[in-house]
């Protein structure tokens, strides 16, 4: 049989079938409706597209594979959404993303209801304003008409799977990102929902990644060309399901992956807190197992911001080929990736970005390679906490936009000082809930041995060690610059 995973991105959605070795047959990617941006750092986006694209994706792919040969369907999605349907399950609101970082305020309410410490001990990680739970409490204080008419809150690829099924249901791995789930436990936090006035029925139940969670309705089936009948499988967010498309599956391996935002990805055996609140504990993908995250808000979208303003009207490969002339420490010139505020290690929506130690000699060229090496900078930091805590790591596995530059793979080695790896089919998310799919519908016997089955490196880059130096130099300026322009960032009353 043939195995389809379904990603509900940011920008878009996309499908991809694997067969029982796991090549991939057939891949297929559809636009979502940019992302509405009503006020600064706030970040919305219609649940209806979502499935809009999920299902011309679906079609795309089964132009290929014929529908009969798909054997399960499952899901990655981006995570902390909130979609809020009513009593009919139609869609309240637009769901607020998990860039969106207008809760700060609801944040503190959670802080100061439960205890910063207490908060960890229960849920596992600080309150986090892109994290689902203070966006509930945000639409109920300033949108009593919109909460008075919520019955179900789910996750951004959870309702492409209510669509699909009609069934509502979460995983463990997604869910461990609301803020209201016990992630040691892999349950719902009952104290928290008391704690804070929230009816547990308002959410689904919660299934292992790799459980059946329901199946394509008639309704789904002749929408997306899927067999009625056809099984559905539980899933996980995209950065545990990003994982297992890289083979990022058991305790000691990391991974980087550079999308819209960064994520430094790292698997243990059991939960392993930072009481510090600088990065996040969840569930993985793989049942019995973990992952500490560490998050850049602002990775792939500095370059985009860059282009899109500063870029003169070059490419990407142009602008990264300038890049590549200029040497290692732009010159000086640093990059403060905080075009949305930040997650690790500061935790700050109001956190700002800033090149800094621009003089008349720097170019474009300069500013270009200085974004490479910010990014990376920002992700060296989850690094090095995650080093705090005592994780083993001798190499990093590298995914996203950030695999596929020969440039910004040796600046991310040389940031990172450790040799870096890329795997021969790189197709995301996506295809980390296929094989998700393959396991629940029992092609594999575990996730460990379809990933094994699977998934094949192909390039080592190691780092350069004069680069390395400089690189580590600068780090150590670079991160000096959050706590000297944080008093500059609220003079200005941003």
């Amino acid at each position: 049989m043939k195995y389809l995973g379904i990603d509900i991105g940011t920008g878009g959605s996309r499908a991809v079938v694997i067969d029982e070795a796991g090549a991939v047959l057939a891949s297929r990617t559809a636009g979502h409706a940019a992302f509405a941006s009503p006020e600064i750092g706030w970040a919305e986006q219609d649940p209806r597209d979502w499935w809009r694209a999920s299902v011309e994706t679906v079609r795309g792919v089964l132009e290929s594979v014929p529908a009969r040969e798909i054997g399960a369907v499952s899901f990655s999605g981006q995570m902390h959404g909130s979609v809020m349907l009513d009593s009919a399950d139609e869609v309240v609101r637009p769901a607020l993303l998990w860039c969106d970082q207008r809760t700060s305020a609801q944040c503190d309410e959670i802080t100061a209801t439960i205890g910063r410490e207490r908060l960890i001990e229960l849920v596992s990680n600080p309150a986090v304003t892109g994290f689902t739970l203070p966006k509930l409490l945000w639409v109920r204080e300033n949108e009593p008409a919109n909460w008075d008419r919520v019955r179900t809150v789910l996750l951004p690829k959870d309702y492409v799977r209510l669509r699909l099924t009609g069934e509502k249901a979460s995983d463990v791995a997604d869910s461990s990102g609301t803020l209201y789930f016990d992630v040691g436990n892999r349950r719902y936090s009952n104290e928290i929902m008391s704690a804070l006035g929230l009816d547990a029925d308002l959410f689904p139940p919660v299934f292992e990644s790799v459980e059946r969670t329901g199946a394509v309705n008639a309704a789904a089936a002749a929408e997306t060309g899927l067999l009625e009948g056809t099984t559905v499988v539980a899933g996980a967010g995209d950065n545990a399901a990003g994982a297992v498309g890289m083979g990022i599956v058991k305790p000691g391996m990391l991974s980087a992956t550079i999308g819209t935002s960064g994520v430094i990805f790292a698997v243990t055996d059991e939960p392993k807190l930072d009481l510090k609140g600088r990065i996040h504990t969840l569930c993985h993908a793989v049942p019995g197992r973990w992952h500490n995250t560490g998050v850049t808000l602002s990775a792939g979208l500095s370059f985009k911001w860059f282009r899109e303003n500063l870029g003169g009207g070059l490419s990407y490969d142009q602008l990264t080929d300038e890049a590549s002339e200029i040497p290692s420490g732009s010159n000086g010139l640093l990059w403060l990736p905080y075009l949305m505020g930040e997650r690790t290690p500061h935790l700050d929506p109001n956190a700002r970005a800033a090149f800094v130690g621009l003089t008349a000699s720097h170019t474009r060229a300069h500013m270009t390679r200085a974004v490479f090496e910010g990014v990376a900078f920002s992700l060296r930091d989850s690094i090095e906490i995650f080093r705090e805590l005592g994780a083993r790591m001798e190499s990093v596995r590298l995914g996203g936009g950030g695999a596929t530059s020969e440039h910004w793979r040796q600046v991310q080695a040389d940031v990172y000082g450790m040799p870096c790896e890329t795997i021969e089919a790189e197709e995301g998310a996506a295809f980390g809930a296929a094989i998700l799919a393959g396991v629940g519908a029992g092609e594999w016997s575990s996730v460990d041995e379809a990933c094994e089955m699977s998934i094949r490196t192909n390039l080592r880059i190691d780092p350069d060690e004069k680069s390395s130096r400089v690189l580590d130099a600068n780090y150590r300026a670079y991160s000096k610059l959050y706590d000297a322009l944080k008093p500059v960032i609220a003079a200005l009353g941003q």
